[in-house]
């Protein structure tokens, strides 16, 4: 018999199939192992059953009743369907809606028993439910009388389906998930099988069974990342790369036209003092919006020139690019450096000279998109690899671009400020330097909470703004969650339309989201960036590195959907230039909420490391993190903040087994050194356990 297989493909999975298999995939499940780590991010207690004469405004409940009435549905318009009935139990009645769900409604029969779970409303003085899960008391079980996992999930892919698929999951394979925590670890930590953990990580029998479970698997994620980035800095100690001489870079800071700040002097020494070691440089350079990070990455190139090696910057918009190439060139020619522009757009007789320069050692920094990394580029002596928002790239297109030179240094650069306790251990092995003071003399951005009371007002001033010349960005968050209500949401393209028909009308206006092509996203940015386009109504694909001095305005709808951290990201775009500049944030909530005090506490500060420290007190690190903006791999179900206690104890553990059997030979961690391989996406021949 064939042992079932952790990494069959989840459209294999009985009730999945190729169609929905898509639909998984947005989800990043491809697999069984994939669904089996899509851990719920809530669940719903549905054990208790109440009398309808117990039932009040606002709470929810299952409720065992029969249907008393005939269901009625009628069509006030075309394709929209209402459905109503009245249900009973011994206690009272309470009112039944369904809207447009008339394939449910069609399985409904008077006089039957019924399990009802849903939110309780009341109306006209009497109950009711809208839209509520049901099952015929009979069947009760799955949907009702338990604690229910809930998932976030994609358009088209319902709650059930996805419940449904976990299930049969762990049906077939839980049996199949290996031990990858030893034995002697389990039992000195009292922790539970990893079966057994699954299962009730997804299907909770009690919360009390749902804790245990998941302290079991947070240990495991942290103790699998402890152990995996001891051996990644174990491998980088061992590398060997090219040491430059102390180099005078007077010449450079004479070149400027500002004066460092006393932060940026100081990360151009330590990234110096890195770069005089064989060993190779691997750095990450955290600073705020306009601290200057691009200057401290154009020092290290002058450093890597003067020692006779070549410097690649690689950025993930070819916007960006153009950009960085546009003020470095201006800088750097200066001071003799030959420095060249790589992009996918340009045209191949272009492309083929810039490559045919740097293999012969004719340029000295060469700028681009992930263009840089195709097979045919070749550097004579790449001394020095610089990506900017590392968050945007993956592990192997790093390593891509550090395949092509011996072991070259590696600065990377990121504007998402991290509190540095934190940050020690999500960069495991980068060495951190943080630039955590701005330029002299930048004006701070105001910024404004709005209510709908006073939108008419705020579009008025943004106008003003356009009236002067100035541009504007207006940002709409995109949710893609079933179980979200997308229509109070600002349709990107539609909202656009409309703000150039009315409150913009006569100037340009034009929209931007994820789903256009590279090139079109592209073309709409340089419009903005030359000043031809007055206003771009965007998601957030906007918030990363491109320079518009001239925009004065960052508006954001529905503000209070985005983290805290990811506002200031926002309200960084704007703030470049020379005129006052403001960040308008629209948003309903009541004052007392805790959305209300998140944008409270972006009003009061423009420090993104306090911002970024209240981004975590209030939310947490999953949500703060949203897409992964590190270079670790994801973590599934550990907080770095809620977890910090379990994460020593893993880290102990995890340090005594690399002091006694550093490259894992033991047969008892056979499957230890797979879950490690796996997690950090490292080959037999690619890591240090041989």
């Amino acid at each position: 018999m064939i042992k079932p297989d952790l990494d069959t493909g989840i459209r294999y999975l009985k009730g999945v199939g190729e169609k929905r298999a898509e639909l998984f995939l947005k989800l990043g499940i491809s697999t069984v192992r994939d669904l089996l780590n899509y851990f719920p991010r809530d669940y719903e207690d549905r054990r208790a059953i109440l009398s309808i004469s117990g039932l009040k405004a606002g709470d929810k409940a299952c409720v065992n009743a029969y249907i008393s009435s005939n269901i009625k549905t009628r069509t006030p318009r075309r394709g929209f369907s209402v459905s109503e009935f009245r249900a009973v139990d011994e206690s009272g009645g309470i009112d039944i809606v369904f809207f447009n769900q008339k394939y449910s409604v069609d399985k409904l029969r008077t006089g039957e028993r019924y399990i009802f779970f849903g939110k309780v409303e009341e109306r006209g003085g009497r109950l009711c439910m809208t839209n509520p899960t049901y099952e015929p008391e009979e069947e009760s079980g799955q949907k009702t009388g338990k604690i229910l996992p809930i998932y976030a999930l994609t358009a088209g892919l319902s709650a059930d389906v996805l419940r449904n698929a976990v299930r049969m999951a762990l049906a077939e394979f839980s049996q199949s998930i290996p031990e990858v925590i030893p034995d002697e670890i389990r039992r000195r930590h009292k922790l539970a099988h990893v079966g057994y953990s699954y299962r009730e990580i997804h299907f909770p029998s009690t919360y009390e069974e749902l804790e245990i479970a998941k302290r079991r698997l947070v240990f495991e994620e942290l103790f699998v990342l402890s152990l995996g980035l001891m051996h990644l800095r174990e491998r980088r100690d061992k590398e060997v790369g090219t040491a430059v001489k102390d180099a005078d870079f007077s010449p450079f800071l004479a070149s400027l036209p500002f004066e460092m700040t006393g932060a940026q002097l100081r990360v151009v020494s330590e990234i110096a003092k890195d770069m005089q070691s064989v060993r190779p440089m691997n750095r990450i350079v955290q600073g705020d919006v306009g601290s200057g990070k691009t200057a401290v990455a154009a020092a290290a190139a002058f450093i890597a020139h003067k020692n006779g090696l070549q410097s690649a910057l690689m950025v993930p918009t070819e916007i960006l690019a153009e950009q960085h190439f546009e003020s470095l060139s201006q800088q750097l020619e200066k001071l003799g450096m030959r420095c060249a522009l790589l992009c996918g757009s340009m045209k191949a007789s272009e492309k083929k000279k810039i490559k045919v320069l740097c293999k012969e050692n004719e340029i000295d920094m060469l700028i681009g998109t992930h263009a840089i990394i195709s097979e045919d580029v070749e550097f004579s002596k790449l001394g020095l690899m610089i990506v900017d928002e590392q968050h945007r790239f993956g592990v192997r297109q790093r390593a891509a671009l550090a395949s092509k030179g011996n072991n070259p240094h590696q600065l990377v650069m990121s504007a998402t400020p991290i509190p540095r306790s934190l940050a020690l251990i999500m960069y495991g092995d980068l060495d951190i330097s943080v630039i955590d003071e701005l330029p002299p003399g930048r004006l701070p951005v105001d910024t404004l909470i709005v209510n709908d009371a006073k939108r008419a007002d705020a579009y008025e001033f943004i106008k003003k703004q356009l009236d002067a010349g100035h541009q504007a960005y207006i940002v709409c968050p995109l949710i893609e969650d079933s179980e979200e209500s997308e229509g109070e949401l600002r349709s990107v393209e539609k909202f656009a339309e409309e703000l150039s028909e009315t409150v913009f009308a006569g100037k340009k206006t034009e929209f931007l989201h994820g789903k256009l092509k590279q090139k079109d996203k592209d073309a709409v940015m340089r419009r903005f960036v030359s000043g031809e386009t007055s206003a771009i109504v965007s998601t957030t694909v906007i918030e990363v590195g491109v320079n518009v001095p001239n925009a004065t305005v960052m508006a954001i709808e529905n503000s209070e959907r985005f983290g805290l951290s990811q506002l200031h990201q926002l309200r960084g775009r704007v703030g470049r230039g020379s005129a006052k500049s403001y960040c308008i944030l629209f948003s309903n909530v009541s004052k007392s909420s805790a959305a209300a005090e998140r944008l409270q506490a972006l009003r009061k500060t423009g420090d993104g490391f306090k911002i970024s420290e209240e981004d975590l007190r209030l939310r947490g690190p999953g949500d703060f993190f949203g897409t992964r903006q590190h270079g670790l791999p994801e973590l599934k179900i550990a907080s770095f903040m809620s977890d910090m206690r379990v994460l020593d104890i893993a880290k102990s553990e995890a340090t005594r087994i690399a002091e006694e059997d550093r490259a894992l030979k033991n047969p008892e961690y056979k499957q230890l050194r797979e879950r490690i391989r796996a997690m950090f996406d490292v080959s037999e021949s690619g890591n240090s356990f041989n």
